[in-house]
């Protein structure tokens, strides 16, 4: 029988150096000499200082270009609020969503089911959602749908067999 998984998964590599590329034009640009501009990563965590909201929100839009050059989708970032740090300056903390969560896996079993195809299944196991089918024909018909669908998080579809 046919299966295939539905993961999110993000390239921490190509996170790092599309951050280690915005701060090195971060450095380097005019408009931002002597802002204190700079974004560190940690495990599951971006966070942006700046000296004013404005180079803040400047920074954040040379980071989403670097990261779109690298192929890293957008939809994986989730922006918390711009708050207030020491001396006036401003930090923004950006969580990197990687897995499929229970609500978005719920979505998409809900989404596969209300396809009405005959013979396709869906279930979810961990951060993944495996579907299995009669036929390949549904299959690819499945994923299709869900990639013109919009679930607010990046999908990849990988571990396809017969």
């Amino acid at each position: 029988m046919p299966t295939f998984d539905i993961v999110s998964e993000v390239d921490m590599q190509e996170v790092r150096n599309a951050v280690d590329q915005a701060n090195r034009e971060a450095v380097t640009r005019f408009d931002f000499k002597n802002t204190d501009s700079k974004i560190d990563l940690t495990d599951k965590e971006l966070v942006l200082h700046s000296s004013t909201e404005d180079r803040l929100k400047a920074l954040y839009q040379v980071l989403e270009e670097k990261l779109v050059r690298r192929q890293v989708s957008l939809k994986a970032l989730d922006p918390g609020k711009v708050e207030e740090a020491s001396k006036g300056a401003a930090r923004q903390h950006v969580a990197i969503r990687a897995g499929v969560s229970s609500d978005h896996a719920r979505r998409l079993n809900k989404f596969i089911k209300d396809l009405g195809l005959k013979g396709v299944s869906s279930q979810t196991q961990g951060e993944q959602v495996r579907v299995s089918g009669k036929k390949r024909d549904d299959l690819q018909t499945v994923i299709a749908a869900c990639k013109e669908e919009d679930f607010g998080i990046p999908l990849q579809f990988n571990n396809f067999r017969d």
